[in-house]
């Protein structure tokens, strides 16, 4: 028997084929659209802390979607990686210097201020119809979620992904991070508890 974590190994490295395989302009027209839905379907309160992420290899490209949000008010950060099994979200100002972060990413320098975001756009390899996400196995995000509930904090978390990286069902592990609506070029899509 297939154990969870081969599992979702499988289902990780199929998604991505299918996401590489997307036409590279088609990404970007797409981009563009997510942050248009952004603006009707995502309410931001003047001053509200949003992580958002530099995109990777074929990754959703939210840049024009944090644009849109910083429009409406946010203050955006970026994540950082501390060490092999911690990021913090680090404030990402105009014109402040970013630095290589590992895996083909970038982020805020570390004289940055670290921030604890309400809203989280959170990256994934891929997700099912019940908001279970698979990320890239380095489980950074699912830690960094939990310190911020140890915190006493809940942010509102919406997974960004194409519709391509839909899988039929992800298998649940104690860990895992459910994630209650997923932005994909469909639009919006919130998911029951």
């Amino acid at each position: 028997m297939t154990s969870a974590k081969d599992l979702k190994k499988q289902l990780r490295k199929d998604a991505l084929a299918r996401r590489d395989a997307l036409d590279e302009f088609w990404r970007v027209e797409i981009a563009l659209e997510m942050a248009e839905t952004a603006k009707a379907e995502i309410a931001v309160e003047p001053g509200q802390i949003i992580s958002g992420f530099w995109p990777m290899r074929s990754e959703v490209d939210v840049r024009p979607l944090m644009f849109v949000l910083r429009e409406k008010g946010a203050r955006l950060c970026l994540p950082a990686i501390l060490d092999k099994t911690t990021i913090v979200f680090r404030e990402l100002v105009h014109g402040a210097p970013m630095v290589e972060m590992g895996f083909g990413t970038v982020g805020p320098h570390e004289e940055a201020e670290v921030l604890d975001p309400s809203l989280m756009l959170v990256p994934l390899a891929a997700f099912d119809a019940r908001g279970h996400r698979i990320g890239y196995g380095a489980g950074y995000y699912d830690r960094a979620i939990a310190r911020l509930a140890d915190k006493g904090l809940t942010p509102r978390m919406i997974g960004i992904a194409f519709d391509c990286q839909e899988v039929a069902m992800v298998p649940d592990e104690n860990h895992d991070v459910i994630i209650p609506e997923i932005l994909t070029e469909s639009g919006l899509r919130r998911f029951g508890a």
